[in-house]
This record gives structure tokens, C-alpha cells and sequence, in this order.
């Protein structure tokens, strides 16, 4: 992803595309980009049932409305996770099933090329890297797949996910060079041996679609750049790869559309897909197939295939400072990107008629240990519908609506622009409202999306169905209105609520609509003779005229009208809910029939078992459970325990008793602190006999080496990751009056200097602003003044320490990823010494084989194991906190122990808190169980609170915590307040394996 912010039918068993797909199969052998299914179109019905891995082989194609499974239209409605920003694979299925229960229906994943291979050769999908592990359990959830492996994915990580070992390479990256291809095919054949066991075309698993690449917009027009495309995309099909394949353009350019680019001469069988991030002040943009046409005019540049937004905006990064939102963090985020921000631009889009539509982020994350690229901090929460905790957000209640809205009503699937039944077309009787009119060619249904870009709410009248329907759009906000659907037996005529889903449970159809709190809905129903209408809870009232029945109710909680008769067998439970409410209602379709639960915070399994249903879900507070079922149920078991369930008259079964609540969650008062200093490589005297000599005279980074002097960039010597120490031997320092030392380190970085055990000092890199976050490289020169005393004849020794921030991104495809890291000129001025110099880090040749090569840099204290738990501290001074140390350059170590208790069947999560005085100048690397789980920079921020994952924090059971304090000298240095915090708890959650911690 950078910072602006169509496919084929898929043959059963084809495991390495050997079948023609062109001829006789039933595709389409026109011009590039057509449909999946030749001479027609699917008509509308109902979606398909969600995936599983079920061993039947399915169909996977599209035209240009849909996705195409099994020849069924699909909407897809996705929402973007990393895997590998979540290191417990426990809770994958957490924020999966969270995910599902509101709503969406697929998954999207970057896979990481540099989370998975410390060395050209070595790829790990083991542990917290299990791949496999996460595809079976997206399936297990009901979820499909978008799998988007790059090789470059950008996605705010280290190099834009390229391995560090590839900087040191003479490869051309993003290019059609042998080399790098010979990298790449290497790392696609890692990935694709796993996803080719979890293809939805084989009944595997979910796998839906396969991304190539990620916002490739350089060479488009060149040889280097689609021979680049080609390759990558015949080596994905020999991989046996048999989904549909796209690319995500970088914006709405038109960029690798069907047929620019070789596939062999395969046609139809690649799908066009563009990436937007819209300002939160922004007009929503017409940028579908019924928005501008030409070049820019987003899925209209490929008609044959449909609208497609692999990266839409469900939030927004913050940069070191947190200038990006003024220093509020990804609160601001939330707040300038809410619920109504999702409401007025995801309906656009569906507007405009893109049915795959991809949330990024859905949950964000935390970019722990060196992940993160330079621009960025720790967490990844981005402002997303469920934030960094896993905690859902009021951004989750649209996702909701949206989600079962789009499953419930597959006419969505298929719309065209309506005809126009005036010359203005259909309009709001307030201008200020904008109205998109849309039906399904198939049912004549009619999808209305109004939209308010003004300041303030706007009330006025929508002529639909034939009646003048009042109308409320709230400001800068939207919602969708339907007439002609279907709600099971029965159609609705029109509603000014927004529906939501409908299901048949218990011999009655159950239907919802929503909108906000103490608005007045008006609904109609077709009813060819006046109906039998029972208001059984809340304040509504009906009448009958003209063959429809409408109902007019005040929203608030949840609304509950019978409509029985008026010549259509089933009854139709009409449910009408605001906002809140409609987020605690959830649908579950299983084998054995539909399922409805009201009442919990989260519903995450349903299964029907003979006259029982078994559910599994969360609590926060006590709250009511309430199921509709299929006939014959009689038993209601929640979280393995039986309740005592009585009938009502809504067709339901409610518990005698509410759900509990979650219990309190004590944590304890950090205490027992132990410190020890380091940095011993600053002392003259310190052995460095076993440290790699910097002899080398050329490289292949893309910083130039000055004249006369070694290569001392730390890619080059294997140093990947974290900081790295030199360490120049010199004799006669006599008439030397100052060193000039050149460094690069991305932003935030910095460089500290000893001369003979002598603090020189400490320069920093600047935090940057909204100008300059988008800035690649961060590069610099500093001056330190030699002191006299040590202008002497005889051995000197000059120590630096760097503190790299990670590989710049290469989203302009300039091998940018290659910038030097570490020291790269050193000069003096009065003396001309001869320096040799020797270097040490952290060697990807001997990462941590568990936590990987990402975890751990070269401090002193990281070599000797002084962050891992087995580690033994016992003849370290204890301490107690806050401190305040005196002025220092360099590292210190605090560590502690704590004991949590939290009680079984309670999902805490928890997080660390530091805070201290702003004007002291030092930074933190936080290790949980040898786990590096963040940096914290005290003067910079904005980020004070880190998640601690469940797995890697043992709940039940003890915890080390180990803090390494870097400090620049300038200032008192803390660390201040380091306490505990609980971000959230519920009762349920899902069962947590403890991830492995290695303690030595």
C-alpha cells in the first residue's frame, strides 16, 4: 500500500491449469476482459452459502456486475488483516470470527516475504509464520480468502515486506531482472505450496482470489514492467494457481487492466482493481462503472469486469509525532474516519456498482519488534473498525448493516442505473440530498442511495413506489433505502429504514431494517388482501390501503410487528432497530437451517444438534439471549452451558435468566525492577576481535561510497534489523579537532559517538510533519568537536552506536529499499588518522528461530540474552520506578516479573502504559517474554500504550517484562510511569495456546 491512498471459471482439479480454458469450457474467447460466462449473464438469486473447505470442487468466475460461484452471484465484502501483525495464532480466529459475526464474508491478507525469510533460501511458516494454520482456520470461520503475497506488498512494514538479505543483492527489484525474478519465484513457490492447498476451486479451503504484485505504477507502458507482470503472473498459474488473479492500481489510473500485459493467452481470466483513500472531507467520488468514463474513470476502464476496490479506506497510519492527526493518534483516526464517513463512501461505492470491496484496514495491529517502516510507529491500529485490543469500535455498526445487508439482498449483486422517470431523474425534494437510483434488471428491484455532503441533517421527501417517502440524511452521512425486495414470502414496497437482513426460522420469515435512535420509519409490505398485524413490542402502529400494509414506527431498541395472512402463508416477524440494537443482532445460517440471536455482545459459533442449538459467543455486560430457530428446537446451550429458555410471542426462545457479565480483571502494580547499564562497546578496552571487519570496497545499495573510504552500510555485513554498533581503531589523534560522521537511518533514527570511552554526543534525526512524513530517505551529516584531552598520539578507539528505523519503501519501484543503513562517511578535520573499523548487530544468519529475524537488534544486552525470561538477573541492583536518571548517553535494562490471574473464560486484553515528562530525551524497546513488542520514544510520541497479545502474554501464569532505555545524554532520562492497563474484557473469547518464549 502506498500513502495516496476482474476472471475466469475455475475448473475442478485443474492443479496446474493444463485444461483449455479458451475453447469449449464455456469462456468467453472475445476481447480482454470478458465474462466468465459467454453469451449471457447469471441472473439474480440467492448468494452462495458461505465457504468451507468441504472437498467439493466449485466455479469460481464474473461478469461485469459480480463475482461468479459456483454461478451464483457474490458481493464481497472484505475486510483487510495481517497475520503477522497479530503474533499469537490463537487469536487469528478471534478477530476472524468477530469479522465474520459482523458482517463480512471475506478476508484479505498481505503475506510478508521478510517476516517469513532471514536468508536467501530459508522460508518459515511455522509458529506465529503458520500460514496454513490461518487459512484453515478462515475456513473453519466461513470466510474466503483474498491472498495478495506481493513479493512487494508496501503495507507500512520494513523495505515494503522485501527480506532484508535482498538490499545486499545486485538484484533490480519490481523489474523484469533475472535476478531478482530468480528471488521472487523462489519466495512464490514458498507461499503458493501452501495456498495451493487451500483453493476454494478445489473444496480445500477459501482461497477466492490471488493478487499480483501491489500498486505497480512504474514501467506500465515498458517492457521491463509488463514482461515484470507477465512472468509473475505465468509463474502464480504454473504454481497451480487456479483463482482469479488481479492486480490493485495504486489509484483510479487504469493500470493493468485485462490485456495489458501477457497471460499466455488466457483471456477473461484477470480482473482489474484499483485502491482508494479518500479525505474525510472529501466529496465522495464517482469512480464505479456508472461514474465518469475513460482512462480515470475507475471500473470503467474495464467494462467487462466488475467494480473492484481492493484497498478501500477504513482508516488512516499516523506518523512518528503523530502529526498525520495532530497528535491525537489513531483516536484521531477513528474519529475523522467514523461510522458515518463508512456509511457515505462505502454506499457510494456500491452505488457505483463495485461488489468487491476490500476494508483496509478492518483490524490493524501491531507492527512489532523492526516492522514497522521508518514512517512508522508501533501500532498499527489505523483507526479501524476493530482497534489494536480487538475490541470492536461504533465504526463495526455500518460494517454490520452493510455486510448482512449485501448477503440478504442478492440484488445488490446486480444493478444498473434505473431509467430515468423524470428529466432530472428520481431527486429528494431537498437538493442537498443526493440520490443514486438503481435496479436489478432481473427483479426490477429498486436500491435508493441518498447521501448528504452538507454540515447538517436534511429531512425532505423521496418520490418512490408511488408515494412521497420522508426522508432523513443526517450531515455528511448516507443511507440505503430499497423497494421490490424480497423478505422472504413477502415483498417490500418501500421503507425509509434501511434493511438489514432477513432469514426463515421456526416457520416464520424474521426481516430487519435499521436506522438511528428515535427516528419514525415508515414500511410497506405487498399484501394482496389486508393482513392480521400485531404489534408486539415497541411503539408502531399499521393500516392497510391499496394492496400494502404499512407500518409506521418510532425507532428505539428493538421493535417487533407480526404481520400474519393477507394471502401468503408464512408469517413475517418484522424487526425494526436503531443503530446499537441492530449490532446485537445476529444472523448464523448452519446446515440444519438459520439461526437469529439477540442480546450478546458477540455471537461467534452456532451449531443446530438435534432439538438443541449450541452457541458460543461474548458477553461484556449482563444481557438477555434470545433464538430463532428452527422448528423442533427446544434446548439453547451458550458457552457449553444449558439454559433454562422459555417461548414468546415473537416465535422465539428467551432465557429466564441474562447472560452474565464479565467478571473484574485485577492486574498488578509493576514493581521489583532490577537495572543494569550497558554498552560496553563504548570503553577502549572492550574486545571486539570477533566482530566483522568493514573491509568491503563496493556494494549494491543505492548510497554511494565516499572516496577512500570502506563500505560500513550494515546491510552489507548481514546486519538487518535493530541497531548496530561500530567501532574505528586509530592511532594519533594529535591536532584532530572534530569527526563529521555521515549516517542513515530512516526516521527518528539516531547516532551516538564515543572517542576513548568519551561521550562526543548524539544526533537525532527530526520528527516530521505533515510535509515531510511522505519523505523516503533519511539521511545526515553531524559535526562532534574532539576534545583536547584526548588529542593525543597513540591508540584511540572511535565507538558509534546507530540506531537504524528500518529500509525505506520502494513504492516508486527506485530500489529504494536499498538506501544504506548504519554510518556512511566518516571525515576529520586537523588529523588524517587511518581508521580500521569493525561492526556488530544482529546476524539474520543466527535469528532467533522462534521469534525470527524481525525480534532483536544489536545492543549488548540483546546478545546476551539480557531480554529473554530465562535470563538470570539476580546480581542486578534493584530499582524502583518512575526514575529519573541522571544525564547519559547510552542503554540501561530494567526488568521485572508479574503474575496475572486473569479467570478462565475471560478474554482481558491488556496493555502497557509508560508516560513520563515529556522534555526527557529517551526511547524504549519493550520485551514481553523475549518478545520485542514496541518502541516507545518519550519526547516524540505520540504512542504511550502497547498491546500485549494473549499468547505471547500469559494470562494465567508468569510474565517478564524487559525494558532497554535508550538515552541521548541531552536530558534527565526515565524511565517514568510503567503500569498495566486493561483495554477491555469480556466473557467468552477463544482458547489461547501459549506461544512459545524461548528463555535463553
Amino acid at each position: 500500500m502506498v500513502l495516496s491512498r476482474r476472471t475466469f471459471t475455475a475448473f475442478a482439479g485443474t492443479a496446474a491449469l493444463g485444461l483449455s480454458l479458451n475453447a469449449s469450457a464455456g469462456m468467453d474467447s472475445g476481447g480482454p476482459g470478458g465474462s466468465a460466462y459467454a453469451g449471457h449473464t447469471a441472473p439474480t438469486g440467492p448468494a452462495p452459502d458461505p465457504p468451507t473447505a468441504d472437498g467439493r470442487h466449485h466455479t469460481v468466475g464474473f461478469d461485469r456486475y459480480s463475482l461468479l460461484v459456483d454461478g451464483r452471484r457474490l458481493v464481497l465484502w472484505s475486510g483487510e488483516m495481517h497475520p503477522f501483525r497479530l503474533p499469537s495464532p490463537s487469536l487469528w480466529r478471534d478477530v476472524l470470527q468477530k469479522m465474520r459475526a459482523h458482517g463480512y464474508n471475506a478476508v484479505s491478507i498481505y503475506v510478508a516475504w521478510n517476516y517469513h525469510s532471514p536468508a536467501p533460501g530459508r522460508y518459515d511458516f511455522t509458529g506465529v509464520r503458520d500460514l496454513d494454520l490461518f487459512l484453515r482456520q478462515a475456513a473453519e470461520t466461513g470466510l474466503y480468502v483474498i491472498l495478495r503475497p506481493g513479493p512487494y506488498i508496501n503495507a507500512e512494514v520494513d523495505a515494503g515486506g522485501f527480506p532484508g538479505w535482498l538490499t545486499a543483492t545486485k538484484a533490480r527489484a519490481r523489474i523484469s531482472d533475472p535476478t531478482y525474478l530468480s528471488y521472487a519465484d523462489e519466495w512464490l513457490t514458498a507461499v503458493n505450496r501452501i495456498v495451493a492447498r487451500h483453493l476454494y476451486t478445489r473444496g480445500d479451503g477459501t482461497v477466492l482470489l490471488y493478487q499480483i504484485e501491489n500498486e505497480y505504477y512504474a514501467y506500465v507502458t515498458k517492457p521491463p514492467g509488463r514482461d515484470y507482470m507477465a512472468h509473475l503472473y505465468a509463474k502464480v498459474r504454473a504454481d497451480g494457481i487456479d483463482v482469479p488473479l488481479f492486480h490493485n492500481d495504486q489509484s483510479r489510473h487504469g493500470y493493468w487492466t485485462p490485456g495489458s500485459f501477457d497471460t499466455g493467452g488466457e483471456r477473461g481470466r484477470w480482473l482489474y482493481g484499483f485502491d482508494g483513500y479518500p479525505a474525510p472531507d472529501e466529496v465522495p467520488p464517482d469512480w464505479g462503472h456508472f461514474g465518469i468514463g475513460g482512462k480515470k474513470g475507475g471500473a470503467t476502464a474495464s467494462p467487462g469486469t466488475p467494480g473492484f476496490v481492493p484497498e478501500f479506506g477504513g482508516g488512516w497510519f499516523d506518523p512518528w509525532g503523530g502529526a498525520e492527526f495532530d497528535g491525537a493518534g489513531y483516536a484521531g483516526s477513528a474519529r475523522t474516519r467514523d461510522a458515518a464517513y463508512e456509511r457515505r463512501f462505502y454506499l457510494t461505492n456500491l452505488a457505483n456498482g463495485i461488489t468487491v470491496h476490500n476494508v483496509y484496514m478492518t483490524f490493524g495491529g501491531t507492527s512489532w519488534g523492526w516492522l514497522p517502516a521508518p514512517q512508522v510507529y508501533t501500532s498499527y491500529d489505523y483507526g479501524a473498525a476493530f482497534d489494536e485490543g480487538r475490541l470492536a469500535t461504533p465504526k463495526v455498526v455500518p460494517m454490520h448493516q452493510f455486510g448482512h445487508l449485501v448477503r440478504c439482498v442478492p440484488e445488490l449483486a446486480k444493478l444498473d442505473p434505473a431509467e430515468d422517470i423524470t428529466v432530472g431523474g428520481v431527486a429528494a425534494g431537498d437538493g442537498r440530498i443526493k440520490v443514486y437510483h438503481l435496479t436489478n434488471p432481473d427483479t426490477d428491484a429498486h436500491i435508493y442511495v441518498l447521501r448528504n455532503d452538507s454540515t447538517k441533517s436534511v429531512s425532505s421527501a423521496l418520490p418512490v413506489a408511488g408515494t412521497s417517502l420522508p426522508v432523513t440524511v443526517p450531515a455528511s452521512d448516507a443511507r440505503l433505502l430499497a423497494a421490490g425486495i424480497a423478505l422472504g414470502q413477502r415483498k417490500l414496497a418501500y421503507s425509509n429504514a434501511q434493511p438489514m437482513l432477513w432469514l426463515t426460522a421456526g416457520g416464520r420469515d424474521v426481516a430487519v431494517l435499521t436506522g438511528r435512535a428515535g427516528e419514525t420509519t415508515v414500511t410497506a409490505l405487498e399484501c394482496a388482501s389486508e393482513p392480521t398485524v400485531t404489534v408486539l413490542a415497541g411503539d408502531a402502529e399499521s393500516s392497510y390501503a391499496d394492496g400494502r400494509v404499512r407500518v409506521t414506527a418510532r425507532l428505539g431498541g428493538l421493535t417487533r410487528v407480526l404481520v400474519e395472512g393477507g394471502g401468503i402463508s408464512a408469517p413475517l416477524l418484522l424487526l425494526l432497530a436503531d443503530d446499537e440494537t441492530s449490532a446485537r443482532l445476529w444472523p448464523r445460517e448452519t446446515p440444519s437451517g438459520s439461526v437469529l440471536v439477540y442480546g450478546p455482545a458477540l455471537l461467534r459459533t452456532a451449531e443446530l444438534r438435534g432439538d438443541a442449538v449450541r452457541l458460543t459467543g461474548d458477553t461484556v455486560e449482563a444481557a438477555e439471549l434470545e433464538v430463532w430457530a428452527p422448528h423442533g428446537v427446544r434446548e439453547v446451550v451458550w458457552n457449553q452451558g444449558a439454559l433454562q429458555m422459555s417461548a414468546t410471542d415473537s416465535g422465539s426462545l428467551r432465557a429466564e435468566q441474562p447472560l452474565a457479565g464479565v467478571p473484574a480483571v485485577a492486574l498488578p502494580v509493576l514493581g521489583g525492577w532490577r537495572r543494569q547499564v550497558e554498552n560496553p562497546e563504548s570503553a577502549p578496552g572492550f574486545d571486539d576481535s570477533k566482530w566483522l571487519v568493514a573491509d568491503r570496497t563496493s556494494t549494491f545499495s543505492t548510497t554511494a561510497v565516499p572516496d577512500g573510504q570502506p563500505v560500513l552500510f550494515a546491510d552489507d555485513y548481514g546486519f538487518h534489523y535493530g541497531d548496530v554498533w561500530y567501532r574505528g581503531s586509530f592511532t594519533d589523534a594529535t591536532g584532530m579537532e572534530s569527526v563529521s560522521l555521515g549516517y542513515s537511518t530512516g526516521t527518528q533514527g539516531l547516532l551516538m559517538a564515543w572517542l576513548d570511552g568519551e561521550p562526543l554526543g548524539t544526533h537525532r534525526m527530526p520528527v516530521p510533519d505533515k510535509e515531510t512524513v511522505r519523505k523516503g530517505s533519511w539521511t545526515a551529516t553531524t559535526t562532534f568537536g574532539v576534545p583536547e584531552r584526548v588529542r593525543t598520539p597513540g591508540g584511540h578507539v572511535l565507538s558509534v552506536l546507530v540506531r537504524r528505523m528500518q529500509h525505506d519503501m520502494d513504492g516508486k519501484t527506485q530500489d529504494t529499499h536499498k538506501v544504506a543503513r548504519g554510518l556512511t562517511a566518516v571525515t576529520f578535520t586537523g588529523a588524517s588518522p587511518a581508521v580500521r573499523w569493525r561492526l556488530q548487530g544482529a546476524a539474520a544468519a543466527a535469528a532467533d528461530p522462534v521469534r525470527g529475524p524481525l525480534n532483536t537488534g544489536g545492543l549488548y544486552g540483546e546478545r546476551s540474552g539480557w531480554h529473554l525470561p530465562g535470563y538470570g538477573d539476580g546480581g542486578w541492583p534493584v530499582v524502583e520506578l518512575p526514575r529519573a536518571e541522571r544525564r547519559r548517553q547510552g542503554v540501561a535494562w530494567y526488568r521485572t516479573g508479574f503474575r496475572l490471574d486473569v479467570g478462565p473464560g475471560v478474554d482481558a486484553s491488556i496493555g502497557l502504559v509508560l508516560e513520563d515528562d515529556p522534555v526527557r530525551a529517551y526511547r524504549v524497546q519493550i520485551f514481553l517474554n523475549g518478545w520485542n513488542m514496541g518502541q516507545y520514544v518519550n519526547d516524540v510520541g505520540p504512542q504511550h500504550t502497547f498491546v500485549l497479545p494473549n499468547g505471547i502474554l500469559r494470562t494465567r501464569g508468569a510474565n517478564t517484562l524487559a525494558l532497554a532505555v535508550l538515552s541521548d545524554g541531552t536530558t534527565e532520562s526515565g524511565p517514568g510511569e510503567v503500569r498495566l492497563t486493561l483495554l477491555g474484557s469480556t466473557a467468552g473469547g477463544v482458547p489461547v495456546t501459549v506461544v512459545p518464549s524461548p528463555g535463553r
